[in-house]
């Protein structure tokens, strides 16, 4: 659908809300987050003894703060590329005795100061779920049966007594389990063809739901959607594994290559890759006939420039330990492409049960630090803050008339992105908004009276008159998320100016829905 154009400059765009049609719930795994042994992620990112904020642990306080701040509900772990030629072994035990190790995925040396048990550690302290991956690229079936076996069987076993030999007592109760990571891809230790892996996770699943039946296995999906497997890797693995996953994974980044037009198109390019793995799962459930429903793990996302030289690994006969490496410095725009991703993971809760922001701390992340110095928030930092913070309740299937645009290679899609959630044991509803155009404001109405009585409570927008404006340790608060003096609500009828490039949240308190 599609309205008329106001004036130069200036576009509108219609939503109406209604309690009585939903999507499904919000999901909490939703803003989940990802932790890898690259680059500076977790040496000087979240562990850093010797650090004047580090705790006895040697975990950095102020990054743990962050962490809770940014409300961050999962992190997985430990890997990424890394994980796929990761011996678990080598980072647990007395960390003087644990041996230095090549990251073939990195080209970096990993001291593995950092391990199991240590990560457990952090995510008790940061408040978040651990959700762990293993190897499936150099190893296999029995290596992820000891994992399983160290981290939750309480004792009596030879690696359970290991680990409370380690210092912890009692299991870790680790529920959601990634069962490799990309084998899709030819850049992957261990890179295997669908068939391959699919036989080699159903038989990993199988073995470690002997152990514990009710975990939540993620099989891997397709690495990007340019792959070109993509589709007929997902109808083979999960042709193979349907039975014994819960989950398939979906990884997808965005880059800026010059054309912010088509930057700000991301969240529609997400929509399609999740709508497209909805329909292969869904092929799979009924060639099979089952009863069962697979459901998506994005648990790779983000806005990665990964082309920069940033991205560039060490060569050679350089394997240092914790290079500066994918340290991308974000800007507002990249911002507004983040919270529209998060939109769009939001729009899809019905199918996507779980999602990673990659990554965490440094690298490609909403939160920077200094070796021994600062530690500071990233534009992409605050969308998803809030979203977090205020997405709450119920995921509201809304009715949306915008016009439509085009970017580089990507043509047909809406100026505005929106959802809307809806918690009516808080009284409260949600409106998360982008303006995806990267020249015209838009001009929202929305109709809210299906919601009840309402009033708002607040209303921010995060955007800038230079869309490519960045945070950095000296400047990370110019330009902040602030009140949208434009927003009112007179009868029912919700109205808000929105900038060109902006990402925008408007809260109501409500009562009386349906009524």
């Amino acid at each position: 659908m599609s309205t008329t154009e106001s004036a130069a400059g200036r576009i509108t765009a219609k939503i109406t809300l209604d309690a009585a049609f939903t999507v499904g719930p919000v999901r909490r795994r939703t803003f989940g987050a990802f932790v890898e042994h690259l680059g500076r992620c977790v040496y000087t990112g979240i562990f850093e003894p010797g650090h004047p904020k580090a705790d006895g642990d040697g975990f950095r306080t102020d990054v743990l703060e962050l962490t809770r701040e940014l409300g961050v509900s999962t992190v997985r772990y430990p890997g990424g590329n890394f994980v796929s030629g990761y011996r678990w072994e080598d980072g647990v035990g007395p960390v003087e005795e644990r041996p230095a190790r090549l990251d073939l995925a990195w080209h970096s040396t990993d001291p593995n100061h950092v391990g199991v048990d240590e990560f457990a550690k952090w995510s008790a302290k940061a408040g978040v779920e651990p959700m762990m991956a293993v190897n499936l690229g150099t190893r296999g079936t029995q290596e992820a049966l000891d994992l399983l076996e160290y981290c939750n069987i309480d004792g009596g076993t030879a690696f359970s007594d290991q680990r409370r030999a380690n210092g912890a007592e009692n299991g870790y109760g680790i529920k959601m389990w990634c069962l490799g990571n990309e084998m899709d891809g030819f850049w992957q230790i261990g890179h295997k063809n669908a068939m391959e892996y699919g036989r080699l996770a159903a038989d990993t699943a199988r073995a470690m739901r002997m152990v514990e039946p009710d975990l939540e296995l993620v099989a891997c999906g397709s690495s990007a959607p340019t792959m070109a497997t993509f589709g007929e890797w997902e109808r083979v693995v999960l042709t193979e594994t349907y039975e014994l996953v819960d989950l398939i994974s979906a990884h997808q980044y965005f880059e800026d290559f010059g054309d912010l037009q088509e930057h700000l198109s991301s969240g529609h390019r997400m929509e399609a890759f999740i709508k497209d793995i909805v329909a292969h799962i869904d092929h799979v459930k009924s060639v099979k006939k089952s009863a069962k429903q697979v459901n998506i793990s994005f648990d790779e996302w983000n806005v990665w420039h990964m082309s920069r030289d940033e991205s560039k690994t060490p060569a050679g006969k350089d394997w240092p330990v914790a290079p500066v490496l994918l340290e991308d410095r974000y800007t507002v725009a990249d911002a507004v492409v983040v919270g529209d991703l998060l939109i769009t993971l939001l729009r899809n809760t019905d199918r996507v049960h779980s999602a990673s922001l990659a990554q965490l701390v440094n690298v490609i992340a909403p939160i920077m630090t200094e070796p021994g110095g600062r530690a500071w928030k990233q534009t992409t930092f605050h969308p998803f803050a809030l979203t977090s913070e205020h997405a709450k309740g119920t995921v509201l299937q809304l009715a949306v008339e915008s016009p439509r645009l085009s970017g580089g290679k990507t043509a047909d899609f809406a100026a505005l992105s929106a959802v809307a959630t809806f918690d009516a044991a808080a009284g409260e509803a949600v409106v998360f908004a982008v303006n995806r155009s990267a020249t015209d404001s838009i001009t929202l109405s929305a109709a809210v009276a299906g919601l009840g009585n309402a009033k708002v409570i607040e209303s921010v927008t995060y955007a800038n008159k230079d869309p490519y404006w960045q945070a950095t340790a000296d400047d990370s608060t110019s330009v902040l998320p602030g009140q949208n003096v434009s927003v009112k609500l007179d009868g029912g009828r919700l109205t808000a100016e929105l900038p060109a490039v902006s990402w925008s949240m408007i809260r109501l308190a409500v009562d009386g829905a349906g009524s």
